[in-house]
């Protein structure tokens, strides 16, 4: 990704979404950029996440919190819990879907962020919330709906790009959280990368010990990026 070929727009200062009372700032991909999705494939590589049409990397003055993080996934092997957790989900059926809105999807999205994420300001997502936060016309998109004798009860949000595979969002029935479908769905996201040959499953930002985001070291080895380079965490 070189400097001649996209602008590097800045957000203006926004509430932090993971720490209360932070301000945050990002930097974006020119969103009008004519092959946004070869640069995105690339940026992934440098910390680059997608929101939507927007490919961010968290620019924060003074803060350093938000660290891009990925599994090798030819090196990663799950550990006894992992291994309980592909047991116990064994019973469903994962179906690669085209992205997009249906009123099932919307059903399921909206208990989600109602059951696990009150108050966090996406409470009453409309239908075009879901489709402007979760899709993009350009990018290579797959919805991979996981069910239990066609009840939908998961959808990953997965990005397969030439570089890699992406866990954008998941989201699924907080009634069935005894299942561990958000560790589930990343084990079936590296199963993805491992069938289409890609080295890295990218996974966003780790943040030390926040309790939505510390669960990542848990997929080991995980590589973080610092000082421009990738190292084991």
């Amino acid at each position: 990704m070189r400097s001649d070929r996209v602008r590097l727009l800045q957000t203006l200062p926004h509430g932090c979404g993971y720490f209360r009372g932070r301000t945050a700032q990002n930097l974006v991909l020119d969103p009008s950029a004519a092959d946004l999705p070869e640069l995105y494939a690339t940026a992934l590589g440098r910390g680059f996440r997608r929101a939507g049409g927007h490919v961010y990397i968290p620019h924060c003055p003074g803060c350093r919190a938000c660290v891009p993080c990925r599994i090798p996934v030819d090196a990663f092997e799950p550990d006894r819990s992992q291994r309980r957790c592909l047991a116990r989900n064994a019973d469903l059926e994962l179906v690669p879907a085209a992205p997009g809105f249906t009123p099932e999807r919307h059903a399921l999205y909206a208990r989600y962020l109602h059951g696990r994420h009150r108050g966090g300001g996406m409470d009453d997502a409309s239908d075009e919330d879901f489709t402007r936060f979760l899709t993009a016309p350009w990018s290579p998109t797959l919805f991979l709906e996981l069910r239990k004798d066609g009840r939908l009860l998961a959808v990953a949000v997965t990005d397969v790009c030439t570089t890699g595979v992406s866990a954008v969002y998941t989201f699924f029935d907080p009634e069935e959280a005894a299942r561990g479908l958000g560790t589930y769905a990343v084990l079936r996201q590296i199963q993805l990368a491992r069938e289409r040959a890609l080295p890295h499953l990218y996974l966003g930002f780790w943040i030390d010990r926040h309790p939505k985001m510390d669960y990542k070291r848990r997929f080991r080895p995980l590589e973080v990026l610092r000082g421009g380079g990738w190292e084991p965490l």
